[in-house]
């Protein structure tokens, strides 16, 4: 935004003057936010930061003491560098005490051999400054219009992603709070040199503050969430090295000490784009695109409100009876739907495979003459609420449904639209009354959920599943993309998959080995092909670089479940 010390020495103005650096020449790509002609040997004290100094030096203090003071002010006020003109006080060179404060504090000092009219500078300075500013403006008016665009339409996550690159040019990848990649945009780039070892590498970049620039990686990071609920995070991947743009948005940023880099300064136009690109992600998150049928969004509507508490038990209750099904005095058993397609559709695809699928069910609910609300629930499932008369039998009840639903979904596949793959259905504990649907709708989506990573219902002879065929791995598998539970595989791994991504070591491997052998550490240690001293010294390794005692049953209980969830979370 703000042109730099050595900018400021290349214009033809400047170079009438013969400029030469004789401090600081490894500091000239500061910013320049503004320029300052005095003469008073106190001008410190009337700067904010960002400033060049412009002097003939005529009252500058004659004593070693004294200009060292006044360089060591200029510094930690965050003048950008100091310009002495020859020709009033100082003829050929300046004072070596000069010289070696300015150079001790890393502060630029250029000497003018040959007289200039300052205003001439001062004028060509600020009119850089003056545009660049407002060209900022005007690229920030493009970047506020085009993300509120994509707000307004409810761009899908890699679309705001693919601006996000297309308006920067360089890769962004958005990650969850697990560090694993949901989206991204190479920019032209090769995706496997852009996600190759992601993981290992994004734990190594952790900025102070929401949005952050990391000058070892290149990375801009910030944080995506909204109403206090951060889910992920927003990566610019950028070159290592100093921020490129680096500016100073206001000039106490800029007085943060002597020798502050301004390179490692937030990039102002990549932060301001990538913090619009995660605001409209963390916008577009809470809204629901929804075109379904009429009938179906009024289901959908109830069964959200039974999981939201958005509706009171009387009103699901009249509202679902004034759509021909009736709920009180009916056993209650919560379905939910899922389809196992092989690869990733495209948003559009799957939002149209997922209404098709709905409308299936419906059909499926009719054929068997069953009464029941069906309704997407989310992106990705059906559900239903199916009610019961005191004569049906909930097992044949299902196993019908079940079977017309596989049927029907095949007639479909053959009709010309596409693959069938096997539909997921899953199962809650049935209830009886209406206060309690929640729970078993909530029972059912956490089947579902887990279920897709189980090779069969079980041996109940069902073709449906239910809360015994998951288990804890389907449990763990179910919240996966809760921040809550990668916030606890962190709290209790992140320490050692930091280490070991530091050191090319193993000591995840090794705790997961003596944990699976149940806490021997013979078995363990064969189970690791090491000696048993070797094996030892690696458990220790593990206790210091954790803080725990593996002696104790419940640390390691608890950091079992951590690594089951590090499956889930990475699978």
């Amino acid at each position: 935004m703000f042109p730099t010390v050595a900018h400021v020495l290349d214009l033809d103005v400047v170079r009438r003057g013969l400029p030469v650096v004789l401090a600081g020449r490894d500091r000239l790509e500061r910013p320049v936010r503004w320029v300052h002609v005095s003469e008073l040997p106190d001008v410190a004290g009337l700067l904010q930061g960002g400033e060049l100094v412009l002097t003939t030096g005529i009252a500058l203090p004659e004593d070693r003491d004294g200009l060292a003071r006044y360089v060591r002010e200029l510094a930690e006020v965050g003048a950008a560098g100091l310009v002495v003109e020859f020709g009033r006080r100082y003829f050929d060179t300046l004072p070596r005490a000069l010289v070696y404060a300015a150079e001790q504090r890393g502060l630029p000092l250029i000497a003018l051999r040959r007289e200039l009219r300052f205003v001439a500078v001062t004028e060509a300075v600020h009119a850089l400054v003056v545009n660049a500013q407002l060209e900022e403006l005007r690229a920030s008016e493009a970047v506020h219009q085009t993300f509120n665009e994509l707000a307004v339409e409810g761009a899908e996550p890699a679309e705001v992603v693919r601006q996000v690159a297309l308006m920067s040019g360089l890769p962004v990848v958005l990650e969850n709070l697990a560090h694993q990649v949901l989206a991204y945009d190479t920019a032209g780039g090769e995706a496997e040199e852009l996600l190759e070892g992601w993981e290992q590498r994004s734990r190594g970049v952790r900025p102070a503050g929401r949005t952050g620039h990391d000058p070892r990686t290149g990375w801009l990071v910030t944080t995506v969430g909204a109403r206090g609920h951060d889910w992920g995070r927003l990566v610019l991947v950028g070159e290592p090295g100093p921020a490129p743009e680096a500016q100073m948005a206001q000039g106490a940023e800029a007085a943060q000490g002597a020798g502050a880099e301004a390179g490692t300064a937030v990039p102002h136009r990549h932060a301001m784009l990538l913090e619009r690109g995660a605001s409209t992600l963390a916008l577009n998150r809470l809204l629901v695109r929804d075109r379904e049928s009429l009938e179906r969004q009024t289901h959908r509507t109830l069964l959200s409100g039974i999981l939201t508490h958005a509706l009171t038990v009387s009103e699901v209750s009249l509202r679902a009876t004034a759509l021909g099904v009736p709920l009180e005095g009916r056993r209650l058993v919560g379905v939910v739907l899922r389809r196992r397609y092989g690869a990733a559709t495209a948003a559009l695809e799957a939002q149209a495979r997922l209404r098709d699928f709905a409308e299936t069910a419906a059909a499926a609910v009719k054929e068997r003459r069953m009464t029941a609300l069906v309704g997407a629930l989310d992106d990705e499932s059906v559900g239903l609420l199916v009610a019961l008369g005191p004569h049906d039998d909930e097992h044949a009840s299902l196993e019908g449904f079940t079977s017309a639903l596989r049927r029907l979904v095949g007639q479909g596949a053959g009709a010309g639209q596409g693959a069938a793959p096997e539909p997921v259905v899953a199962v809650g504990s049935s209830v009886g009354s209406v206060r309690d649907a929640r729970r078993t709708l909530l029972e059912a989506t956490q089947v579902a959920d887990s279920a897709v990573h189980v090779a069969a219902p079980g041996a109940r002879g069902a073709s449906y599943y239910r809360l015994p065929d998951v288990r804890l791995r389907g449990l763990l598998h179910l919240l996966r993309d809760d921040a809550r539970l990668q916030t606890y595989v962190e709290r209790e791994l992140g320490p050692l998959l930091a280490y070991d991504a530091e050191h090319s070591t193993q000591l995840v491997r090794m705790l997961r080995v003596y944990l699976e052998q149940g806490r021997n550490k013979s078995a363990a240690a064969d189970a690791a092909h090491l000696s048993r001293p070797s094996f030892y010294d690696r458990l220790h390794k593990v206790e210091r670089v954790l803080g725990v005692d593996l002696d104790q049953v419940e640390s390691c209980l608890s950091l079992h479940v951590a690594l089951l969830a590090l499956d889930a979370v990475r699978r």
